[in-house]
């Protein structure tokens, strides 16, 4: 499997079938693709902040794309003429090669409307996708929590994608204990340096890995870079 950073928390999943997860392009300082540069399949959404929905609806209309997200949020895409799949925790759905599960993540979700008014789109959520045999976690926006050890050891992920940039998210310190606990064989770092208040040195990341002797390998991803893992 093709693992491609857009930037912030955007990857594009690319195997038997091609995945994007939180399409935050446009108004993406560092975002590495265009909305129309990008052809999917599917779209995982794990919040609705706009900095996670982003590109969302342009996407899927021009791409024919399935929405997979949370079942308020789902219900809030459908009404702009897409196709969208609400689940909520726990639950799993299977597309042929590629399977999604719904996990909790520890953040907010509400989506500020034109007039500025909060709509609450569900709980933030965040994924565990196999496909070809490779097991991803993306957490989306969270904090560290205890129950990561469960989705450890219920899913087994090879690949952890998780946020380090603090303020809104979890930091280093939390980002190494969340390792720890879900015991990933890869992690790459997201959700830094987008803005200047989340700037972070993934490079600090990664010493804190290597601090803390977790048998964990940290990729660090330049937005546009890709990373191929291929269960052996």
């Amino acid at each position: 499997m093709k693992i491609v950073w857009l930037g912030h928390s955007a990857f594009l999943l690319e195997g038997s079938r091609k995945v994007l997860i939180d399409p935050f392009l446009s108004g993406n300082p560092l975002a590495a693709k265009k909305p129309d540069e990008v052809d999917v399949e599917f779209i995982l959404v794990t919040h609705g902040h706009g900095d996670h929905l982003g590109d969302t609806v342009e996407i899927a209309k021009r791409c024919k794309a399935k929405v997979v997200c949370i079942h308020e949020l789902s219900r809030i895409l459908s009404k702009f003429g897409i196709e969208t799949i609400g689940m909520n925790i726990g639950g799993t759905a299977k597309f042929n090669s590629l399977t999604v599960t719904i996990v909790p993540a520890v953040h907010s979700a509400d989506l500020e409307d034109e007039k500025g008014n909060l709509i609450s789109t569900g709980n933030p959520v965040g994924f565990v996708v196999e496909m070809d045999k490779v097991k991803i976690y993306h957490t989306g926006d969270t904090n560290v929590f205890v129950d990561m050890q469960l989705i450890g050891e219920l899913y087994k992920p090879e690949i952890m994608l998780l946020p380090i940039g603090d303020y809104y998210t979890m930091g280093i310190r939390e980002a190494v204990k969340a390792l720890e606990l879900v015991k990933p064989k890869i992690a790459i770092p997201m959700h830094y340096n987008t803005f200047p208040v989340i700037k972070q040195d993934p490079k600090e990341f990664e010493k804190a890995v290597k601090a803390a002797k977790l048998d964990v390998k940290v990729v660090i991803l330049k937005p546009g870079e890709s990373f191929e893992y291929n269960k052996k």
